[in-house]
């Protein structure tokens, strides 16, 4: 069963990665946990994603004020456990806690051209492209409203 727990001192160093030719799409844990720490302003909340009691992931999201909605920032499955629907109830999961939360009505994201797992897995959760982009990273958003 997927549970999401929130990062702590006893669960930031589990050595989750991805695949080397996914390095230029996500960050790994260290970059997932600098980029809370800097966004902490902003209610950043960063999960261990667990399967059962074994970690499989980590994401990480926060409050855009600018552009009211939540940031879905960061989100990785470790290699050894992709392609199992993991990432899929997560990321359900997370969106659901977005939408308890209630501040914003809606979710950002950016997602790196060519990571066609990325895309395909935003769009099976009903995200759209905005038809904005910067550089490499292609923007979708998703409406909480239902």
């Amino acid at each position: 069963m997927i549970h999401l727990e929130t990062v702590t001192p006893d669960n930031w160093r589990l050595g989750l990665k991805v695949r080397d030719d996914q390095l230029s799409y996500v960050s790994d844990s260290a970059g997932i946990l600098a980029r809370a720490y800097a966004y902490r302003e902003s209610r950043s909340r960063a999960f261990v994603i667990y399967s059962d009691e074994l970690p499989v992931g980590m994401a990480m999201y926060h409050d855009w004020d600018e552009e009211k909605a939540y940031d879905f920032s960061q989100f990785f499955i470790d290699q050894r456990y992709q392609g199992r629907g993991f990432g899929y109830e997560a990321a359900k999961q997370i969106l659901e806690m977005m939408k308890q939360d209630g501040k914003y009505d809606r979710v950002c994201l950016c997602y790196i051209e060519g990571d066609d797992p990325a895309r395909k897995l935003y769009e099976k959760l009903g995200f759209r492209h905005t038809g904005e982009a910067y550089e490499d990273e292609i923007t979708m958003e998703l409406s909480l409203k239902q």
